[in-house]
């Protein structure tokens, strides 16, 4: 049966104007269009399907409603570059994902790192870039070895962008990440650390889950002005006062010779407006 014959037997009424327009199309090059011509495919998805015949690769892999023309598009791509689609042809993948395995095949790279369904595509591209630019490099700088060989083994942690993207600037200064390339930690808490480590501080009064971002970041502050911060650096003390101690008391005591850490100790049942109501009329 030619196009033509198969035209007459179609219920062409079913298709949209823009479906009918593919439809037409493949018949005009004379392919198999009743692999496309289906109710079932938008016509979009048509679109990718016919591209796949007139390139000749097997669309029997993706002319499948469970794709959407963007993974269609990803997977026709692949076979046309004589790729090993397999690893990425699934529904499962999103078609961000797929691009980002696809980009990675076509640079010969050991997509098995972050070919995973639990890794995000932007986490996938920073293994990815990360795996090119150790392919790129010719190994001659041991930090630049250090660099890129550790980065991809965090990709099991399913990091999201801002945590990949503190240890691999982390990775980038030569710092030792492994204090806090840890999922407890977020994107925020991952900088504070950094930047104390940046400093040359002893982050592990601060590098804990327990204490938020925010709180560390006064900690760090203490540390870098040399502050005795074991004062205040408490999970369970309130941010403010926190801040307050750290600026105003710990200078102060330098002067009056305060025992702040007797009056933080008396602080921790009121509230935090008590608190600071308390520590003002102390200074006054």
């Amino acid at each position: 049966m030619n196009n033509l014959e198969i035209l007459k037997a179609l219920n062409l009424e079913i298709f949209t104007r823009d479906e009918l327009t593919e439809i037409f199309k493949g018949v005009e090059k004379d392919l198999n269009i009743l692999i496309y011509a289906k109710k079932e495919f938008n016509y979009s998805q048509m679109e990718q399907i016919r591209l796949g015949l007139e390139s000749n690769v097997d669309v029997s892999i993706y002319a499948k409603p469970d794709y959407n023309e963007y993974q269609m598009t990803q997977i026709r791509i692949g076979l046309e570059k004589d790729l090993d689609i397999s690893i990425y042809a699934k529904p499962e993948y999103t078609w961000f994902q797929m691009k980002e395995i696809r980009l990675g095949l076509e640079k010969n790279l050991d997509v098995s790192v972050y070919a995973k369904l639990e890794i995000e595509s932007l986490q996938m591209k920073e293994i990815r870039l990360d795996l090119e630019e150790k392919l790129n490099n010719n190994f001659s700088d041991e930090k630049t070895i250090k660099k890129d060989f550790d980065i991809s083994h965090f990709s099991e942690y399913n990091f999201n962008i801002f945590q990949m993207n503190e240890i691999k600037s982390g990775f980038e200064k030569n710092l030792d990440v492994l204090i806090y390339a840890k999922p407890e930690f977020d994107g925020n808490q991952m900088r504070e650390i950094k930047l104390g480590l940046e400093s040359n501080l002893d982050v592990s009064v601060y590098a804990k889950p327990e204490f938020s971002y925010r709180k560390m970041a006064v900690i760090r502050e203490g540390l870098e002005k040399e502050l005795e911060v074991s004062i205040y650096a408490k999970p369970e003390m309130d941010l403010e006062i926190m801040n307050f101690i750290k600026e105003k008391l710990i200078p102060l005591r330098n002067k009056r010779k305060l025992n702040i850490r007797k009056s933080a100790e008396n602080f921790k049942e009121l509230s935090n407006e008590e608190q600071l109501t308390k520590i003002r009329e102390g200074l006054k």
